[in-house]
């Protein structure tokens, strides 16, 4: 009886553990401000530039909401000049639990009420952890390719996380299921999961659609780091240590990161992306 219950105790404690650890939980935000545009964001008059011509819109990661993972990169994208939206998807008050299919239908919609409003032609995309791989599967299979114009995922699950190890003991343990009950897309963001091979079978990138993937070496929730990474043509792969090496910031502390912020300012000046290696 003892060992049971001690399996149980066990099977419960990595469950939890692999849950909390491959979904990137960040809990930015409280429940009360779920609900609330970050600074900045959703200001539907906003009508875009000659020189910002596309309007950003921020996608936040697992268990975290716009509100809390845009709270400061939101007003400074809106003083630089661009016109900013946010969304929420999934169900609330912490969001990004729900089937990733499902959220990309969710954001393609929202584009589109984006692109109505603004009169622009196409948008730029910047999303964290799950929001910056999550577009990928809408660019693929939701025609998203023809509304984007450029991609930037600042720690993105772009081929799955191991979350340390984790994902294999939940694996020899028979929790995938379980874990997928409580968050689908947590077992969706494990590494080699049906999700995961679909999306990245035939390659990382559509045609016509630039990336930026900022990467930390620090980061405790998508491992390795390296998988963020993509490779494609019209690629942009950097490590944000390669640019601060006094930098630590982990996988949610990029998010109010200014190191961080100027580099997603700097790519979304860019015209062009040359592939990189």
């Amino acid at each position: 009886m003892t060992i049971i219950k001690g399996a149980r105790r066990v099977s419960v404690w990595a469950a939890a553990t692999a849950l909390s650890i491959t979904a990137g939980v960040g809990l930015t935000a409280t429940p009360a401000a779920a609900d609330i545009s970050p600074l900045g964001a959703n200001i539907w008059s906003c009508k875009p530039s000659p020189s910002r011509p596309r309007p950003v819109v921020l996608v936040h990661g697992t268990f975290e909401n716009m509100a809390g993972n845009w709270a400061t990169l939101s007003p400074k994208l809106k003083l630089a000049g661009h016109c900013v939206f946010a969304l929420n998807y999934g169900p609330g008050p912490i969001h990004g639990l729900g089937d990733i299919p499902q959220a990309a239908q969710q954001l393609s919609d929202f584009v589109d009420q984006v692109l109505t409003a603004t009169g622009a032609a196409k948008v730029d995309i910047v999303g964290h952890s799950q929001g910056g791989m999550m577009p990928r599967y809408y660019l693929k299979f939701l025609n998203g390719a023809a509304k984007v114009n450029r991609l930037i995922g600042i720690t993105p699950s772009n081929h799955g996380t191991d979350s340390n190890g984790l994902v294999t003991f939940a694996r020899l343990l028979g929790l995938s299921p379980a874990i997928a009950v409580v968050c689908r897309a947590c077992q969706q963001q494990m590494v080699g999961s049906d999700f995961m091979r679909a999306l990245n079978d035939g390659g990382d990138t559509v045609p016509g659609v630039n990336y930026t993937v900022i990467a930390t070496r620090y980061d405790n929730v998508v491992t390795p780091y390296t998988s963020s990474f993509l490779t494609g043509d019209a690629v942009r792969n950097i490590l944000l240590q390669d640019r601060a090496p006094l930098d630590f910031s982990g996988h949610a502390a990029v998010n109010y990161d200014p190191v961080v912020h100027q580099i997603v300012l700097g790519e979304l000046d860019l015209v062009n992306v040359s592939a990189q290696a």
